[in-house]
């Protein structure tokens, strides 16, 4: 069992920044990768951004590439996402996830853990 657990949610402005963190706990935390979802009001989950085990491969989604950005630091078990440049679009409940493989990690069912998710509302 691996426990997940988001902070670093809020209120932001339109433009500004929040970095996210996920703390995990319960198995070797090298042994997963890691991926970031989120969840709109009124909308399915979608895939944000992932990070193979080793942190040497990461992936975006379309939304967010170029502003968000994620790492890991196998050291603490956690992993972050920097987010830049936020926009009112990007509110939404984010959750992070946890594979035990690298492989299709845009996927949710290749995922065996979740967070419970953290807030992030962007005001315009």
């Amino acid at each position: 069992q691996v426990l997940l657990v988001e902070s670093g949610g809020g209120l932001v402005q339109a433009g500004g920044s929040l970095r996210l963190s996920c703390a995990a706990s319960g198995r070797t935390f090298s042994n997963y990768a890691m991926g970031w979802f989120r969840q709109a009001p009124g909308k399915e989950r979608e895939f944000v951004a992932a990070i193979s085990r080793s942190g040497g491969t990461t992936y975006y989604g379309d939304s967010v590439k170029g502003r968000f950005t994620i790492s890991r630091d196998n050291a603490k078990n956690t992993v972050y996402l920097q987010m830049n440049s936020l926009k009112p679009e990007d509110t939404a409940l984010f959750y992070c996830a946890a594979s035990g493989t690298d492989y299709g990690l845009g996927l949710q069912r290749e995922y065996d853990y979740w967070g419970q998710g953290t807030q992030v509302t962007v005001s315009s």
